[in-house]
């Protein structure tokens, strides 16, 4: 089938959004910033080029970003090892390798900590790709990371699933359509207002619908691959 599953992975396949949270908030108060932990979960699933100014604003981005993103590393590092798969990832891996769907899964963590979540999903097996923070030069919302994840799948078409608002907004950058679990902590509205077109409250029950989503990709809007291609 010429239609890819563009996986999101931190808080979509791998429990990790609250350990994020955390080890941004530990980040920020290292340097002598206190965030309040809502406000960062709030942004969690955009990549840490975006985040700090999202929710520190662009003064303590100019004055500590890379300090605070070093920081984060080694704090969410710690957190690693804590770290577990959701309940029904392996199955939806297994799911679409049964309906001859390529799987990508589109990380923009750093690449330790991808390898970490291939061996905890098998994900070098189960998946014809995945990518990494090395691989583009800038992160969700922005649609980089969808595009380098259909570029590795080589289909005509593609479904993005991911758990956050910014995964949302990515896929819609790309003119592909999303759909979303809750894993993230998002509701059920605000990611459909960003442009998901189901939302589901785990994996086991997007799994189940999983045929009938393939079919939302069959008709990519004129801003899909042929724009992406063009550059």
């Amino acid at each position: 089938m010429d239609t890819a599953l563009i996986l999101d992975v931190d808080g979509t396949l791998v429990d990790t959004t609250y350990h994020h949270a955390i080890a941004w908030y530990r980040a920020f108060a290292e340097v002598g910033v206190t965030v309040p932990v809502w406000r960062i979960h709030r942004a969690i699933g955009m990549g840490g080029d975006k985040l700090v100014s999202a929710v520190a604003g662009e003064e303590v981005e100019a004055a500590h970003g890379d300090r605070v993103r070093e920081l984060w590393k080694a704090e969410a590092d710690r957190l690693m090892p804590e770290v577990r798969t959701f309940d029904g990832a392996v199955e939806l891996l297994d799911a679409a390798a049964e309906q001859d769907l390529p799987v990508v899964l589109a990380s923009s963590g750093k690449p330790d900590h991808v390898d970490h979540y291939l061996d905890l999903l098998d994900g070098r097996r189960r998946a014809v790709a995945w990518t990494s923070s090395a691989d583009v030069s800038e992160t969700k919302p922005a649609p980089n990371l969808l595009d380098a994840a259909w570029e590795q799948a080589g289909t005509e078409r593609a479904l993005a699933v991911g758990d956050s608002v910014w995964d949302c907004d990515a896929a819609g950058g790309m003119g592909i359509p999303a759909v979303a679990v809750r894993t993230g902590g998002f509701g059920v509205e605000e990611l459909t207002s960003h442009g998901a077109r189901a939302v589901y409250d785990d994996l086991h029950q997007l799994r189940q619908d999983l045929p009938r989503l393939v079919g939302l990709a069959t008709a990519p809007s004129p801003s899909g691959r042929d724009t992406r291609r063009s550059g």
